[in-house]
């Protein structure tokens, strides 16, 4: 599920600046660096299923490279290109998230980091253009770029410690949150999957 944001005062559209390169305002730019600060975070509630993870892998359709850019689609944010005359359009596409998520969990965190990007004034690093797929670790350390947790117990893991998530969602439901992701975890790994016969049984 593709999200796209942003943020109104009024009529006027907050993210467009018709002076910037990239036509975003300072805000929209300290926005999208929240986003990108508190992705791994709020990972837990954007993609809430085990089942979620087996689209976030590196190399297929859904971004796990924590990076922003403008035409490029391999990268956690896209900022749609500006249109003339569309200056009401500007916003930013979160791609992470999982269609099947709580809307109302998911929508108050992104909303929380991207407020927290502006309320501390965040740097956004420069856009990432090439294709991250293609990057090697190396390649990826070097530009800064980070992953995303690839499974729900690594999301839940930073999920409990983040601050900013408690906040968003208030002790009840966080807390209820991360005991009822731990507790799916468990089950799951129990589990003894179709594949896991077909691929280690004939070998025991």
């Amino acid at each position: 599920m593709h999200v796209h944001q942003s943020l109104f005062k009024g009529s006027k559209n907050v993210f467009f600046d018709a002076g910037d390169v990239y036509h975003l305002s300072d805000e929209a730019k300290w926005y999208i660096a929240g986003l990108l600060r508190y992705a791994p975070e709020i990972t837990a509630v954007l993609n809430q299923w085990v089942n979620s993870y087996k689209r976030l892998v590196p190399g297929y359709e859904a971004p796990v490279y924590v990076s922003w850019a403008r035409r490029n689609r391999s990268t956690l944010i896209r900022v749609p290109m500006y249109k003339p005359g569309k200056e009401e359009s500007t916003r930013i596409e979160l791609r992470s998230p999982d269609p099947a998520c709580n809307p109302y969990l998911a929508f108050s965190v992104m909303l929380a980091a991207g407020l927290e990007g502006i309320k501390q004034r965040m740097e956004l690093p420069a856009p990432i253009e090439e294709d991250v797929y293609c990057m090697s670790a190396a390649d990826l350390s070097e530009r800064g770029i980070t992953v995303l947790p690839g499974s729900l117990i690594e999301a839940i893991t930073l999920t409990e410690k983040s601050d900013l998530v408690r906040d968003a969602l208030g002790d009840h439901i966080f807390n209820k949150l991360i005991g009822s992701k731990k507790i799916e975890w468990d089950n799951y790994r129990i589990q003894v999957t179709e594949w896991e016969l077909k691929e280690y049984l004939p070998i025991l």
